[in-house]
């Protein structure tokens, strides 16, 4: 269901991005005028991967998945996405099709700037294209790092820093969706595995499993485990 947004609104959201935080309001006026927004259910595919791009994105609020999906089904979690996040850069800025397919993972409103806004607004704001190439220069370095992992390091080393990575203090939420086909998704294996790990990591004092959280009980030891390579 598309939501007409209202200029106060979006340009509220807007500007509280730091790809468009620096921008004077007049110029912030004609971005916002050319957004729109739309609600997305649970599960609601936004975009998919190899169609054109048609413009920036926004998260107001949710989350959703940024995945790479095999010919046999089997999929990688390139990424979650939260509110305040832009995605679909590369894309917008290259003019090559989606890399990847993005999912909400439940209730999810996102504001879409169309590709052709974005790009004058490049031509016209170097301070912008800092920032972009700032963000883009972020996710290459996301990307090298889920290599490494994938590559180089155990599943009980790349759970344990994902459980590092997504703590608050020694407490990591556990969110409605985030199941174990989610995690193993994530992981780069399969759900059992991530059982069983996760298992371990609480048997050894390391963790301890709750219906809402993952307590962190030693972080010096976990923090030693997620550094050790194959």
């Amino acid at each position: 269901m598309k939501i007409e947004p209202s200029s106060l609104e979006a340009s509220k959201i807007l500007s509280a991005v730091s790809y468009f935080a620096e921008l004077d309001s007049r110029t912030l006026e004609t971005i916002t005028r050319s957004a729109s927004s739309r609600v997305y259910d649970p599960d609601q595919l936004v975009i998919l991967e190899g169609e054109p791009a048609s413009g920036l994105f926004v998260v107001e609020y949710g989350w959703l998945k940024v995945s790479k999906i095999a010919m046999d089904g089997r999929e990688q979690i390139l990424q979650f996405l939260r509110s305040g996040e832009v995605f679909n850069a590369v894309s917008v800025f290259t003019g090559a099709p989606n890399p990847a397919t993005v999912t909400a993972l439940e209730t999810t409103r996102l504001w879409m700037i169309g590709r052709e806004a974005m790009l004058r607004l490049l031509d016209s704001n170097p301070g912008m294209a800092r920032q972009v190439i700032q963000d883009l220069a972020g996710r290459l370095t996301h990307l090298i790092a889920l290599v490494e992992d994938l590559s180089l390091r155990t599943v009980e080393a790349r759970l344990a820093r994902l459980l590092l990575e997504q703590s608050t203090g020694d407490r990591v939420p556990r969110k409605k969706w985030a199941t174990q086909t989610e995690m193993a998704s994530r992981l780069g294996t399969v759900p059992d595995v991530v059982s069983r790990t996760l298992r371990k990591l609480a048997d050894r004092g390391l963790i301890r499993i709750g219906r809402q959280e993952i307590l962190i009980l030693d972080r010096t030891e976990l923090e030693v485990l997620a550094r050790i390579e194959v």
